[in-house]
């Protein structure tokens, strides 16, 4: 389709992973331009907290993206209160860190579910009412989708699936007037991003290895007004921060090089630090932090 603004007064948007974060923060600043923000989770107080922040009457909807049927059903809840979807965000998603040989098999299958199969089970769910609409699909990559970091290998095979995916999806619904983002944030100042740091000794070493802006945390607060304006532009990429766009375009040379060499040179130490904390803690724990590895 021909990109063009998507007025964002009185669109009805989901967002899944709403209650907290890059959702939370955004959803404020949908809201604030007009929009009409359903927040979507599976941590039900956080849920309940990020409501009574927001001002309003808002929807919220408590809702597992790994069912399908759940997925439905929150389509459906909102299509009950509202009448219409203009747009649906598959922003939800989790990371483990470990390097293969040492993760626990059920850690990374865990990942894919919610990273992969829940952004398709949210969009797949969503789509007819958003085409209905000639609305406005948007999904949460990550810069990780074409930089590959040790310890991160199913996070960054998700985050480089949800880009293809879509990719694909962009092409197929431009005819039925429904435009698609992705988004490439690097390392934002969110729940995930400092649990990482102070729960799993190999993550904080794997950030602590990186250097300029790739080893840089940005606020929440520096995103979600580019992440607003990209789905008013319909703009089919989303860097943030805005320098991102270099790395995409540079994303062959993202994991060879000089990249590469520093990475190999980090990897045994984080597969040490990895493998001390799992026989201490257990490996569920250890790969995802004490609030995921419950």
């Amino acid at each position: 389709m021909r990109r063009g603004r998507w007025p964002l007064g009185g669109k009805v948007i989901l967002i899944t992973g709403g209650a907290r974060g890059i959702g939370l923060e955004t959803a404020r600043e949908l809201a604030g331009r007009g929009a009409i923000p359903v927040l979507a989770d599976v941590d039900a107080p956080a849920l309940a907290d990020a409501a009574a922040q927001l001002d309003g009457d808002l929807q919220t909807v408590l809702l597992d993206v790994t069912d399908y049927g759940a997925c439905e059903a929150a389509v459906a809840a909102v299509l009950d209160r509202h009448g219409r979807l203009d747009g649906v965000w598959a922003n939800a998603g989790v990371a483990a860190m470990g390097p293969v040989e040492l993760v626990e098999p059920d850690v990374w299958r865990r990942v894919i579910e919610v990273n992969l199969l829940g952004a398709y089970n949210t969009v797949r769910a969503a789509l007819p009412a958003v085409i209905e609409a000639r609305g406005h699909v948007a999904i949460t990559a990550s810069l990780a989708s074409f930089g590959h970091a040790p310890g991160l290998s199913a996070y960054c095979a998700t985050k480089a699936a949800v880009e293809a995916f879509a990719d694909s999806l962009r092409v197929e619904v431009a005819h039925q007037g429904v435009s698609v983002s992705v988004l490439h944030p690097t390392w934002i100042g969110t729940d995930m991003v400092r649990e990482g740091d102070t729960a799993s000794a190999a993550f904080l070493r794997l950030r602590q290895s990186l250097r300029g802006p790739l080893g840089t945390t940005y606020p929440v607060g520096a995103v979600v007004a580019p992440i607003a304006d990209g789905f008013a532009k319909r703009a089919p990429r989303i860097f943030l921060p805005a320098f991102v766009k270099i790395v995409y375009r540079m994303r062959n040379q993202a994991n060879s090089g000089v990249t590469q060499r520093e990475m190999l040179k980090v990897a045994p130490e984080l597969r040490q630090l990895f493998d001390k904390q799992a026989k201490q803690e257990g490996g569920r724990a250890a790969a995802f932090g004490p609030r995921w590895g419950r």
